[in-house]
């Protein structure tokens, strides 16, 4: 029997993590031959894309177990199930278990909001990528009125902080010098543990437990929540790496409040400017929504400005896409043509911080996590472009930084 297991992940960074963690336990299962689609629901394309990725699996892995888990899944499990060629619909919580991988297993789709379950899964070695990522946190408490993630990932629930740090010693001993924490919110961290622990405290523990490990990153994070603690190591700690990616989403005041999130502009504005006075070399990266519901020029012109008011370096943009089932797809919405040029505006604008930022880093040699595809990455998430070499993937090797060009610095290895 053919026991090769293909993965297909669509979204987040989490989703990521979690692939491997399914692909690991159906090859444990002994599963055979099989595909796993593990979907994304953030918007309706999102969605769209993930239906069609099946149809493809389908088409593309005939006699291949056609498996269909994730966020799409989880809200719209009978959409899935209706797919021709599709064997097993698994929820959120499912395919976390070993158990919904065995040949005979059914599909299964639980309600999410009532899951208390979150599994770290086995350990990888540095032989199968670059960097690790460690899940700390799945689901989401707050209602932002233009996500539906919350209902493909149900509440907060936080890995205790013991298991996290066990699990990145050992990913350490295994070889990553990089370890990534990732969740869909990860701010919450420690929300739903006894004593409610702050996320500071979590990334304290891990650096004590693991002391050889190099580098640890955060992924994204709410601007209104960086406790003290983690301010404290922000400053302080090297081996936590000099990068933040906020999710800031807009730079309008009545927009964020239309959006239900927990920070304002000047809250953002000012922690990037206290970050950048105790540590000078840190960069930020964001997400901003272009043409929210309700969106004027001037409203726009003030998430244009917040990139050069918090100095960010590494913008994501997205256009609005109305997603069904949240508030803010029942808004007044923004003409379409109008929301995809003012994207272009904020992405011209987001290259033009990156090509600044890249000016003004010193030059000269650094450390670089090698990647694969010729790219090298330093701490403060700049991406390198190397010339052709043979150090592994993973290894953190130094580099001479000898410019920069096309959203990337060039440099060599020493």
């Amino acid at each position: 029997m053919a026991t090769d297991v293909k993965s297909i992940t669509l979204g987040c960074r989490l989703n990521l993590r979690e692939s491997e963690v399914m692909a690991a336990h159906a090859r444990a299962q002994k599963l055979g031959e099989a595909v796993i689609i593990n979907t994304c629901a953030v918007t309706n394309e999102a969605a769209r894309q993930s239906r069609q990725a099946v149809r493809r699996a389908v088409r593309e892995h005939k006699g291949a177990k056609i498996i269909v888990t994730g966020c799409a899944a989880q809200i719209e499990p009978e959409v899935f199930k209706a797919l021709d060629g599709v064997e097993r619909v698994l929820g959120n919580s499912e395919k976390m278990r070993q158990a919904s991988f065995a040949s005979n297993a059914k599909s299964k789709v639980s309600d999410i909001m009532q899951s208390r379950d979150i599994s770290l899964g086995p350990v990888g070695t540095a032989s199968e990528r670059s960097r690790a990522i460690v899940q700390v946190q799945t689901g989401c408490d707050h209602r932002c009125t233009f996500c539906i993630i919350p209902y493909g990932r149900g509440n907060s629930r936080s890995v205790p902080a013991s298991e996290v740090a066990a699990q990145v010693r050992e990913l350490s001993e295994n070889g990553f010098n990089e370890v990534v924490l990732s969740g869909v919110d990860i701010s919450s961290w420690g929300d739903d543990l006894p004593g409610t622990p702050k996320l500071g405290q979590l990334v304290s523990d891990i650096l004590e437990a693991a002391p050889a490990l190099p580098r640890l990153r955060l992924s994204s994070i709410d601007p209104a929540e960086v406790d003290e603690k983690l301010f404290e190591l922000m400053a302080t700690e090297p081996r936590l790496t000099p990068y933040l990616h906020l999710s800031l989403q807009h730079g309008d005041n009545m927009i964020l409040k239309r959006m239900k999130r927990r920070h304002t502009r000047e809250q953002a504005i000012k922690l990037c400017a206290d970050l950048r006075r105790v540590r000078p070399d840190i960069s930020f990266g964001a997400d901003i929504i272009a043409g929210f519901p309700t969106e004027t020029e001037e409203m726009f012109e003030n998430s244009r400005k917040v990139i050069d008011e918090c100095g960010l370096a590494w913008l994501h943009v997205f256009p609005f896409s109305a997603r069904s089932g949240t508030p803010a797809a029942r808004m007044p919405l923004v003409d379409g043509k109008v929301i995809k040029a003012r994207a272009k505006i904020l992405r011209e604008a987001g290259a033009q911080a990156q090509e600044r930022f890249l000016a003004s880093r010193d030059f000269g040699h650094d450390l670089a996590l090698i990647e694969k595809g010729g790219l090298g990455r330093l701490a403060d998430f700049s991406p390198v472009k190397l010339p052709a070499h043979n150090a592994p993937s993973g290894q953190l090797r130094t580099v001479k930084i000898t410019g920069y060009s096309d959203g990337k610095l060039l440099g060599e290895l020493v």
